[in-house]
C-alpha cells in the first residue's frame, strides 16, 4: 500500500463547487461540529479488470472510484476519520463518504442483488468499502500514557513539580508527583478497560451464508461483506452483522439494542419499486445490525429460513452509529462548560497581576535574578488551579452512579449537568404516558347506511368481513407455539376468539389448501359444539404497519384460493381518505370524535375485495390501499400510567412545560392530557387548525375553542376569563396542520410553540423538528418516549430519556428501566443536583487558589514564605479530603420552581467570590497585625528572606488563619436547599468538616513538638492570643456565611438598578411577555391568510 498526501474537502463529504487535484491540499477534514482535524489519506492499487467489472456502469459512482487517478493502473484514494472510510470521487471533486456509492439504490436495484455477486466483484468492493468490522481502537498503555500526560492539567502539573524540585520543595513535589503517578495510572486503567468493554460489545464476527451469482451458496466471515452480498438467513435466526433489506421471507427481531422497544418486530420483504430506498422510511423491511433474529420463515425452499440483501457494513449500520456515538460524542453546547474556560483565564490574569506584584517586592529586598524567576512563577502554579478541570466533574460522577442505582443508564456524563436547566419536557403518549397495553373496549360495524350498536366482545360478532379483519389484519406470529406481537394486534386478534397456524416444514400442504398460494399464516374461527362459525382464511400477504403511513394492509384468500380479499387497519381519518366516500357513514366524524374525546384509541378498518387474476404475492401496496370498503370502528381502552399524572403534576408545580407530542388522534390526546394533568380542569383547549395550499385554495389558519366553544366571539371569552390569570389556556394542533403552519404561517409558529401542550397525529420527522423548532426559541428540550418511533427526536433533544429494558441504546443518551415517567423528575433533580455540586467545586477550587495566593503575597511582602509541608498538608489533608466529598450530597426530594444558574460569570458567582476573597484577605491581614501587635512579638531577620526565614511568628499565624479559612469556605459554598438535601444528610462530608476544625484548633492551641518541628511552625505559648486567632476564624465564618445568605437571597441584584434593565436574552421568554401583553392572541374563529413577509422581531 502506498501512503501520500492528497486532499480532502473541508465539508466532510459534501460536494465541491469545483473539481480538484488530489495532490494539491493538506491533508483535513472538518467533521459535523465544524472541528479541523488531520488525516492521512491512503492509496492503493485496484486489480487489473475492475474498470472492466464497472465500466458498463457509465453514471455510477463505482466507475469515478476506481479510474479516479489515472497514470498506468487504477488507484483508490481514501480515508478513515472517526472509523467511518472516505474515497476519493474524481467526478464530484471531493472525497465522500463510501456510503454515497450505494445511497441511490432503488427498492428495484436491491432485488437485482437477489442473484447474488460474483467472487471478483465481491473482491472489489470489499476493496472499496473496507471490511465490515465496527473496530473500536484500544490503545497500549505507552500511547496511552504519552496522551495523558500531554493534557494541559498534567502538562502544567509536570512543570510545577519541576519548578518546586528546582526550588527546594522536595516533600510536595514528591507527594505531588505521586499522586499525579496514581492519578495517571487510574485514569489509564478506566480509558483501557472502557476501550476493551466497548470492542468486545461493538465486535461482531460471525459465519454468514451467502449466495453467489453461479447460484452456489457459501458459508464466509461475516468480515467479507460488502454491500450488494445477498445473505441467506437461517431459520433459527440469528445476530445480525450487517444492516439487510428482507427480500424474501419473514424475520421475527428483537431491536432493544437499536429502539428500546422490547417487544419483537416482524419484518416483512421490501417492495419492489423504482423509489430510492431507505432504510428510515423501510424501517419495517430492514434488519439492523446488532439486532438479535428470533427467528426467519417462508423465503427458501421447505418453508424455512429468509433472503436479504446487505446495504450497510461497519460504522456505517445502526450499531456503528450506536458504538459512534458513544466513541464521538457530540460536544455540549453549555454555558457553564464555556464560562469555566473562561474563568481560568480571569484566574491567569489574576496570576500575572500577583507575579509582578512578587517581583517588585523581591526585586526590592535584592533577591537574585534565579529566586525572583522562581518565587514569580511560583505564583502562577498557586493562583491558577490545575486540578479545577478534574474537580467539577466530581458532582457529574456521584450523580451517574446514583442514577445507575436507581435503574437509569447514561451514555453521555456531561448531559447530567444539562437535566437541572431543562425548562420544558415532551413525552410521548403510548407506552409513555399510558401503558404499553390496550384493552379492546368495543367494535362498531359501519356502511353507507350508517353505523350499527356497539358490540363490547368482537366475537360476538356475525361472521363477515370485519370479524375477518379483526382476525387477519395484524402482524402476529407465532414463536415455540406462543402468539407475539405488538401488543395493541394481539389484544385484536385475541379478542376474536379465532386461532393461529403457520406453515410448518416447506408448507406445501397449506398452500395446497389454499390454492397454490404461498401461505403466511392461516386464521381458523372458533368452533361452538363441535361447528365452525366460519371460514377459514390465509394471510397470503402483508404490507406492515408505517408511522408515517399511519396503517397497515393485508391480502387474504379463502379456501382453495377463492374469496381474495384486501383488509386494511389504521387511523381512522388514513382509511376513511383510502374507502370510497360512499362507503363511509355520514356520521363518521361525530362518532369519532365522541369516542376520542373519551379517550379511546380509535382504529378503522377497510376491505375490498381483489379480481381473480391478481396475483397477491406480486401486487404492490399502493394498488391494494385504495377505493376500499368502510367496515367500521375498532375501540381500545388505553389506561394512562398511575405515575404518569404524578409526575405532570410535580413538573407543574416546578414551572417546567410538559408537551405531549403523539401520532394517536387529537382528540384520544387531549383526553390523555386531561387525564394526566397536562390540562387543567378549569383550563380551556384551542384546536389549531392549519391548511396547507392546494389548487382550489390559499393556506388557511383558524384557531377554534374546542367542547362546543366555537361559535363564541374572541370578545365573550376574554369575559369569561381565558385570558386572565397568564396560562388560562392550552393549544393542541396535529401533525397536517404543523407542517401547514411552518411552511405557510411562520410568523405564527414561534407564538403557537409557546402555547401548544398536545401535538398529535406527528410522524417520526416532525417530532424531530418539533425540538429543533423549541430548541431555536432556546427552550432547554427534554424528551422521554419508547425509543420505537421517537428515534430521531430523543437524539435531537437536549436531554433525551428511552424507557428501555436496554442499558444503553441508540435511541438516547439516557435509558432508564423504570418503565414509565417517574425517571424525569428524578434525572432533572439529579440534574441540578450536579449542576449546583459543579458550581460549589469550581467555586471552592477558585477561592482555594485565591487563599493561598493572597497568604504567599503577604509572606512575600514581609520576607517569609510557606513552608514545603504547609503548602502539602494545605493541599492534600484539607483541600483534597474536603473537595472529594464536598460533591456526595444527593438531591432535594422536592423539584423547586426555580432552576439553578448556568453562568460562572454571573454577579452573584463573582461578587461572592470577590466578597469572600476580600474577607480572607483581611482575616489573614488581622492574624498578621494582631501577632505583631503583641510585647512578646520577635521581627524578622532582614537579611534573609523566603524559607530561610521560618519558623516565624508571621508565617504560623498566616498558616493557621488560611488553614482555617480553606474549611471555612467548604462550608459555605456547598449548596443544600433547594436543590440538594441539607449539608447533615452529606455525614461524611460533615463528619470530615469537624475532624478537620478539630485538627486546626489542635495545630493552633496545642501543637506538639514533633508537629511544629516538620511544619515548620513557631512555638508560641500566649493562650490568649491563640485564642484570638480561634475567635478570628469563627467571626470570618460568620462573615462569611452571613454574606453568602444575604447574596443567595439578591442583595447583590441593587447593583442591577445601576444599570437599565435588560430584556432576557432567551426568546420564548421575550416571547411570554408579548403573549402576556397580548390579550386577543390567539385570534378564535378567524380565517388567517400567509403574510407575504414573515419576520417576527422582538421589542
Amino acid at each position: 500500500m502506498d501512503r501520500r498526501d492528497s486532499v480532502v474537502d473541508p465539508q466532510s463529504g459534501l460536494p465541491s463547487p469545483s473539481p480538484r487535484d488530489p495532490l494539491l491540499s493538506p491533508d483535513s477534514h472538518m467533521d459535523s461540529f465544524g472541528q479541523q482535524h488531520v488525516v492521512e489519506v491512503l492509496t492503493e492499487e485496484m486489480e487489473e479488470g475492475s474498470s472492466e467489472v464497472f465500466g458498463a456502469l457509465e453514471d455510477t459512482e463505482w466507475r469515478d472510484t476506481v479510474q479516479l487517478y489515472k497514470e498506468e493502473k487504477s488507484l483508490l484514494r481514501y480515508y478513515l476519520f472517526e472509523g467511518l472510510r472516505y474515497v476519493w470521487l474524481d467526478r464530484k471533486g471531493t472525497f465522500c463518504r463510501v456510503s454515497v456509492l450505494n445511497e441511490d439504490w432503488t427498492c428495484m436495484d436491491l432485488y437485482g442483488f437477489q442473484k447474488g455477486l460474483s467472487h471478483l466483484e465481491q473482491s472489489l468492493r470489499r476493496r472499496v468499502y473496507g471490511p465490515n468490522l465496527i473496530d473500536v481502537p484500544v490503545k497500549p498503555y505507552i500511547k496511552l500514557l504519552f496522551e495523558e500526560v500531554l493534557n494541559p492539567f498534567y502538562v502544567f502539573q509536570v512543570f510545577s513539580i519541576i519548578l518546586w524540585m528546582i526550588d527546594s520543595y522536595y516533600y510536595y513535589a514528591s507527594c505531588i508527583f505521586i499522586i499525579s503517578l496514581l492519578s495517571i495510572g487510574i485514569s489509564l486503567y478506566e480509558i483501557r478497560k472502557q476501550s476493551i468493554t466497548l470492542r468486545n460489545m461493538a465486535k461482531l464476527v460471525t459465519n454468514v451464508t451467502i449466495r453467489r451469482n453461479s447460484g452456489e451458496e457459501q458459508c464466509v466471515s461475516s468480515v467479507e461483506l460488502v454491500p450488494g452480498d445477498c445473505i441467506i438467513i437461517p431459520q433459527e435466526g440469528m445476530l445480525l452483522p450487517c444492516d439487510a433489506a428482507v427480500l424474501a421471507g419473514e424475520c421475527l427481531v428483537n431491536e432493544s439494542m437499536l429502539t428500546g422497544e422490547s417487544v419483537p418486530v416482524l419484518k416483512t420483504p421490501l417492495p419492489a419499486g423504482e423509489e430510492r430506498y431507505s432504510s428510515e422510511t423501510e424501517r419495517r423491511h430492514t434488519l439492523f445490525c446488532g439486532t438479535q433474529l428470533i427467528q426467519a420463515k417462508g423465503g427458501r425452499p421447505g418453508g424455512g429460513g429468509a433472503v436479504a440483501v446487505v446495504i450497510s457494513t461497519g460504522f456505517f449500520t445502526a450499531k456503528g452509529n450506536l458504538v459512534s456515538s458513544i466513541l464521538y460524542p457530540q460536544p455540549t453546547n453549555f454555558r457553564f462548560y464555556q464560562d469555566s474556560v473562561k474563568f481560568l483565564l480571569i484566574l491567569g490574569s489574576v496570576a500575572l497581576i500577583g507575579t509582578i506584584y512578587s517581583f517588585v517586592v523581591l526585586f526590592r529586598t535584592s533577591a537574585t535574578w534565579l529566586e525572583l524567576v522562581m518565587r514569580s512563577l511560583d505564583i502562577v502554579t498557586i493562583a491558577v488551579p490545575p486540578a479545577l478541570p478534574a474537580a467539577i466533574t466530581t458532582g457529574t460522577i456521584y450523580a451517574q452512579r446514583r442514577l445507575k442505582r436507581q435503574g437509569v443508564f447514561c451514555i453521555s456524563p456531561p448531559r447530567i449537568n444539562i437535566c437541572g436547566k431543562v425548562s420544558l419536557f415532551c413525552f410521548d403518549k403510548t407506552g409513555t404516558l399510558t401503558e404499553e397495553g390496550l384493552d379492546v373496549w368495543g367494535v362498531m360495524e359501519g356502511g353507507a347506511a350508517g353505523f350499527s350498536e356497539l358490540v363490547s366482545d368482537p366475537s360476538l360478532l356475525p361472521p363477515g368481513p370485519m370479524l375477518s379483519g379483526l382476525a387477519c389484519c395484524h402482524t402476529v406470529t407465532l414463536l415455540q407455539g406462543q402468539p407475539l406481537g405488538d401488543p395493541l394486534e394481539l389484544k385484536m386478534f385475541e379478542s376474536t376468539g379465532w386461532t393461529l397456524r403457520e406453515p410448518e416444514g416447506d408448507g406445501k400442504v397449506l398452500d395446497a389448501e389454499f390454492g397454490g398460494h404461498r401461505v403466511l399464516a392461516v386464521m381458523r374461527p372458533p368452533t361452538a359444539r363441535g361447528t365452525s362459525t366460519g371460514e377459514a382464511v390465509a394471510i397470503v400477504q402483508r404490507f406492515p404497519f408505517s408511522s408515517a403511513l399511519q396503517r397497515m394492509s393485508v391480502v387474504t384468500v379463502g379456501r382453495g384460493g377463492r374469496s381474495a380479499l384486501a383488509f386494511i387497519k389504521g387511523s381512522p381519518e388514513m382509511v376513511a381518505s383510502l374507502c370510497r366516500e360512499d362507503t363511509v357513514p355520514a356520521q363518521f366524524s361525530s362518532k369519532l370524535r365522541n369516542f376520542s374525546s373519551e379517550g379511546l384509541r380509535v382504529l378503522a378498518l377497510g376491505c375490498k375485495p381483489l379480481d381473480e387474476n391478481t396475483d397477491p404475492k406480486t401486487i404492490e401496496r399502493e394498488a391494494v390501499e385504495k377505493d376500499m370498503q368502510f367496515l367500521g370502528f375498532l375501540m381500545m381502552k388505553n389506561l394512562v400510567k398511575p405515575e404518569s399524572a404524578k409526575v405532570i403534576s410535580i413538573l407543574r408545580r416546578a414551572q417546567l412545560r410538559s408537551v405531549m407530542v403523539t401520532g394517536d388522534n387529537i382528540l384520544t390526546a387531549v383526553n390523555v392530557a386531561k387525564s394526566c394533568g397536562m390540562v387543567g380542569s378549569d383550563e380551556k383547549v384551542i384546536f389549531v387548525n392549519a391548511t396547507p395550499h392546494t389548487a382550489q385554495s390559499m393556506p388557511t389558519l383558524r384557531f377554534n375553542l374546542g367542547d362546543g366553544g366555537a361559535t363564541q366571539s374572541s370578545i365573550e371569552i376574554i369575559t369569561q376569563g381565558l385570558y386572565q390569570g397568564g396560562f388560562g389556556y392550552h393549544l393542541a394542533i396535529s401533525g397536517k396542520s404543523f407542517a401547514a403552519l411552518c411552511e405557510h404561517f411562520p410568523e405564527y409558529l414561534p407564538k403557537v410553540l409557546m402555547r401548544a401542550t398536545v401535538f398529535a397525529r406527528m410522524a417520526p420527522d416532525q417530532k424531530t423538528q418539533l425540538v429543533k423548532e423549541l430548541q431555536k426559541l432556546n427552550y432547554r428540550v427534554g424528551m422521554c418516549g419508547d425509543g420505537a418511533n421517537d428515534c430521531g427526536a430523543l437524539r435531537a433533544a437536549d436531554v433525551g430519556v428511552s424507557l428501555s429494558e436496554a442499558e444503553a441504546s441508540v435511541a438516547s443518551p439516557f435509558t432508564s428501566k423504570m418503565g414509565n415517567i417517574s425517571c424525569v423528575p428524578l434525572l432533572i433533580r439529579e440534574g441540578r443536583c450536579s449542576l449546583v455540586t459543579s458550581f460549589s467545586l469550581f467555586r471552592y477550587m477558585a477561592l482555594y487558589s485565591l487563599i493561598q495566593f493572597c497568604a504567599v503575597l503577604i509572606l512575600y511582602t514581609v520576607k517569609t514564605d510557606l513552608a514545603d509541608l504547609q503548602f502539602l498538608f494545605c493541599d492534600i489533608v484539607l483541600v483534597t479530603l474536603l473537595a472529594i466529598v464536598m460533591g456526595k450530597g444527593g438531591p432535594s426530594t422536592e423539584l423547586h420552581h426555580c432552576r439553578p444558574p448556568a453562568s460562572l460569570l454571573a454577579l452573584p458567582v463573582l461578587g461572592s467570590l470577590f466578597i469572600h476573597t476580600c474577607m480572607n484577605i483581611l482575616g489573614q491581614l488581622g492574624a498578621l497585625f494582631i501577632t505583631t501587635s503583641q510585647d512578646w512579638y520577635v521581627p524578622l531577620n532582614s537579611t534573609v528572606s523566603g524559607a530561610a526565614n521560618l519558623p516565624n511568628m508571621e508565617d504560623t499565624s498566616v498558616f493557621a488563619l488560611s488553614g482555617f479559612q480553606y474549611i471555612i469556605m467548604a462550608v459555605v459554598v456547598t449548596k443544600g436547599y433547594p436543590h440538594k438535601k441539607p449539608l447533615y444528610h452529606n455525614v461524611l462530608f460533615l463528619c470530615l468538616l469537624l475532624i478537620l476544625f478539630a485538627l486546626m484548633t489542635y495545630l493552633v492551641l496545642y501543637p506538639a513538638p514533633i508537629i511544629s518541628k516538620y511544619l515548620q511552625l513557631c512555638d508560641i505559648s500566649d493562650m490568649n492570643y491563640k485564642l484570638l486567632l480561634v475567635a478570628l476564624a469563627a467571626l470570618n465564618l460568620l462573615i462569611c456565611f452571613v454574606a453568602e445568605v444575604l447574596i443567595d437571597l439578591g442583595i447583590l441584584n441593587c447593583l442591577r438598578l445601576l444599570r437599565q434593565k435588560r430584556l432576557s436574552k432567551k426568546q420564548y421568554k421575550r416571547l411570554n411577555v408579548v403573549l402576556s401583553d397580548s390579550p386577543a392572541w390567539p385570534p378564535l374563529n378567524q380565517t388567517l391568510a400567509p403574510a407575504e413577509h414573515t419576520v417576527i422581531g422582538f421589542s
